[in-house]
């Protein structure tokens, strides 16, 4: 039987101390946003020293967990008793096991790099202290999400990777569309908490507890029709945080965000959390193949979805934004095919996690270079102006593309081969995707860096400091051979928590009848990419005439219009119904009554006017009235 999750050990010696890896850029933060500006000059200095430090521990930690035998390696930190009454006993505690610590060192370590590029990117920004303390919090965010050993306290970091997603993307406020996408990110994860949400508080009544150790034991007892519910509930919360079909429609608005943001959101943090809390929830999934199969399918439609929209986008960041949502539904389809891919999934997320870093940070660097300027119609050349941010980036581009022997070739590849064992049709389509996908990133390569310059006035291309390049180099040397190092001993390291990659499929470098037909299909979308975009000259504006498909991606397939048809619009008229009901009926019987209030103590006020004559006459009437009355009682 599966195992999916390890029987936790309590923590020994350096272990106990495995809250500071969270406490360090939570603390950092917290400094720098009450010190205000007298932290200025050295606060974002302090605040890349936080991640680099917990990523030291992460190492110490992890080599702690290596120095054990497999079934030993889950260790629980408690840190205190949050929630104590007859019902429930909900503690704040710490897990560290081999999924948790993959994450770790990656949040810490892609997110130091960040941190170290952002010292270079933000140099001149005069909210510099505000931007590091904001990169502090996400990334203490995330570290709480996946060190949880439980889902309430997994929720904590949920939300809080939300509010410090919000902060970033709308950093630069005063713009309008940044402070618009914000806002929409923030609006549209609320909709995917609301399915992981109703799914804790299901788990809290139908076990009693939160705790993954918990769930695990008595998922088995669940039946299909509680366990399916709970699987669509929490991949509505997946769907929401990882940008996938159909709540994908934030991430390319995320864009507005300074260019780091961007690349920690979508290589180390916010999106990988979906495919963390699918792994991490496999007990559930197993009882639920329909739940399952539909992870599967929307992993399988959100990456040819961003692949689409990663076709015709002409701004670069909106281009790697549609390849992230398609690399994430690559790794969404692994998770839905069960413990075989769950080691897949991770794999590639990994390494996702190099090279899409590097490709964001390149793009930030040709930015810098360009004036700020995202159209890549308005690049060209650039190889030789930008060498060191060239050749960075083409690591990139050969491992997300799966090139051999670079890091995707290991990770997606394996995908592929893994979705057309469990289901022809998912592996078919996730082969085209890997085609689009080699066609897309051929292109963005020959309109960035190919062809003729087409420069606006004044723009000097050239390469970015040692701040911004140093970080390129390393994520450049993860893209390469990140792949090499961590194929097969990934799948060693997860079995323990239920990945059955290692049983189930090779996981050396081969080359099979599906195998060839991928780089098949790759050669003949990058051969594609470079006969019409790097072998033609290319206008420095987008053409007007252009194909449906081309026009649909350029506007995000419709989705957001869809939404504010059937939903922001009808929400509309009925929030301006529901206030015309409220101020002409509601506000209008108070309003009313105070009127009518006010008219009866006008007219009792004339009663009340000080003149003796007039209290006589009125004592006079009184009188007259009550005889005329005894008079006629006695007629009577």
């Amino acid at each position: 039987m599966t195992v999916f999750a390890l029987t936790p050990t309590p923590a020994t010696g350096l272990q106990v101390y495995a809250w500071l890896l969270i406490a360090l850029p939570l603390g950092v933060a917290a400094l720098l946003l009450v010190g205000g500006k007298r932290t200025d000059s050295w606060g974002h200095f302090l605040a890349t020293l936080a991640p680099i430090a917990s990523f030291g521990l992460a190492l110490a930690y992890f080599i702690d967990l290596l120095a054990v035998t497999p079934d030993q390696r889950a260790i629980v930190v408690p840190v205190y008793t949050w929630i104590a009454s007859s019902a429930w006993q909900i503690s704040v505690s710490l897990l560290l096991d081999p999924l948790s610590m993959v994450f770790v060192l990656l949040v810490t370590g892609v997110g130091s790099l960040i941190h170290l590029y952002s010292l270079g990117y933000m140099a001149h920004d005069p909210n510099r202290r505000r931007f590091f303390a904001y990169l502090n919090l996400f990334v203490a965010a995330m570290l709480i999400l996946v060190l949880a050993d439980n889902y309430l306290v997994l929720f904590v970091g949920w939300e809080g990777v939300g509010l410090a997603s919000f902060l970033l993307i709308s950093f630069w406020q005063e713009r309008p569309s940044a402070a618009a996408a914000g806002k929409k990110a923030f609006i549209v994860n609320r909709v995917g908490d609301l399915g992981l949400i109703i799914a804790i508080f299901t788990m809290l009544a139908m076990f009693g507890s939160s705790s993954f150790s918990s769930v695990n034991a008595g998922a088995d007892q669940l039946t299909s029709f509680w366990a399916g519910l709970l699987g669509f509930l929490l991949l509505l919360g997946a769907c929401g945080k990882s940008a996938q079909v159909p709540l994908q429609t934030w991430l390319l608005d995320a864009m507005e965000g300074p260019t780091p943001v961007s690349a920690l959101i979508h290589a180390a943090t916010m999106v990988t959390a979906g495919v963390y809390l699918v792994v991490r929830s496999g007990a559930i999934y197993a009882q639920a193949p329909a739940a399952q199969l539909a992870v599967a399918i929307v992993g399988t439609v959100t990456l040819l979805v961003g692949a689409w929209i990663g076709c015709a986008k002409d701004d670069i960041k909106k281009v790697l934004a549609g390849s992230t949502m398609s690399q994430i539904g690559y790794m969404m389809l692994a998770a839905g095919i069960g413990p075989a891919g769950y080691a897949f999934a991770i794999f590639h997320l990994l390494t996702h996690g190099f090279f899409k870093a590097n490709m964001f940070l390149g793009a930030g660097s040709v930015m810098h270079a360009t004036g700020d300027d995202v159209d890549m119609r308005h690049y060209g050349a650039l190889r030789r102006a930008l060498p060191i941010t060239f050749v960075t980036f083409a690591a990139g581009y050969l491992a997300i593309i799966g090139f051999p022997f670079f890091s995707g070739f290991y990770s997606k590849d394996h995908i592929i081969e893994a979705a057309f064992e469990h289901q022809p049709a998912l592996g078919l389509l996730a082969l085209i995707g890997a085609g689009v996908t080699a066609f897309y990133m051929t292109r963005l390569m020959a309109l960035t860096f190919f062809g003729q310059s087409r420069w606006r006035p004044g723009v000097h291309p050239h390469e970015s400091p040692a701040t911004m390049w140093i970080p390129l180099v390393l994520l450049a040397l993860g893209s390469f051979g990140g792949g090499m190092v961590l194929n097969g001993w990934i799948g060693r390291w997860l079995a323990p928590i239920g990945a059955l990659a290692p049983e189930n499929a090779s996981w050396a470098p081969h080359f099979t009848p599906i195998g060839w037909a991928t780089l098949a299909v790759v050669a003949a979308g990058v051969a594609l990419g470079w006969l019409l975009f790097g072998r033609r000259p290319v206008p420095d504006q987008a053409p007007t005439a252009v194909s449906p498909l081309t026009r649909w991606g350029r506007r995000d397939l419709y989705v957001d219009s869809l939404y504010d048809a059937a939903l922001v619009r009808p929400g509309l008229g009925l929030a301006q119904a529901v206030a015309l009901v409220d101020q002409r009926a509601v506000d209008g019987a108070v309003e009313g009554s105070a009127h009518l209030t006010q008219s009866v103590g006008r007219q009792l006020g004339r009663l009340q006017n000080g003149y003796v004559r007039s209290y006589g006459l009125t004592m006079l009437i009184g009188l007259l009235a009550v005889g005329v009355a005894l008079i006629l009682g006695q007629l009577v």
